[in-house]
């Protein structure tokens, strides 16, 4: 038996995206978004409300990156997600992040963090907050990477949010081949 609770917003998986901007003075900043996912081909949407100030920094540079959380760095990710920059500037360095600049948009690159989309701007709404970008590059630390140059998912070791539970989970176990796996049906 089903048990209803209401519009929530729940959904399994949701990730958690590490989204980093400079501010006007080249001071980099990142954010803790869960609520995010590829909307298009090379397109990712964000749903940002205009008061952070990553948000600001964005509309200011018109470019971000967005990187995924790990299980090694949940401490880290969290924290940023806690500390608003509009208070504590230096919340980025206080993570223990480092930054470091993308060669595809004016925005910085986590070290620490081995998966990062690197985005330019295309809109956002302050109304709805709708952040939409666009992916110009996926920039992936070799040390995540397996023998054929793909992405280890064991390695990498991304996070997900439980919002019902308020936790971070690990991923990473195999369930079957996309694509594949569902033929046995046909």
């Amino acid at each position: 038996m089903r048990k209803n609770f209401g519009a929530k917003e729940w959904l399994y998986p949701m990730p958690v995206l590490i989204v980093a901007s400079y501010d006007k003075d080249g001071t980099p900043d990142a954010m803790n978004a869960a609520w995010g996912s590829i909307s298009d081909e090379k397109e990712i949407g964000l749903c940002l409300s205009a008061s952070h100030k990553t948000v600001k920094n964005i509309l200011e540079r018109k470019a971000f990156t967005v990187s995924v959380g790990t299980a090694e760095l949940a401490k880290e990710c969290d924290y940023v997600g806690l500390v608003s920059a509009n208070n504590t500037p230096d919340k980025f360095t206080k993570a223990g992040f480092h930054a470091e600049k993308s060669e595809f948009v004016d925005a910085p690159l986590i070290r620490e963090l081995p998966f990062a989309l690197e985005c330019n701007l295309i809109s956002y709404d302050e109304k709805t907050s709708h952040l939409f970008g666009q992916i110009v590059n996926v920039s992936i630390d070799d040390s995540v990477l397996d023998s054929n140059g793909k992405v280890d998912v064991k390695k990498l070791n991304p996070i997900s949010y439980d919002p019902v539970n308020q936790h971070y989970l690990k991923l990473g176990d195999f369930a079957g081949k996309a694509f594949s796996i569902g033929l046995e049906l046909k």
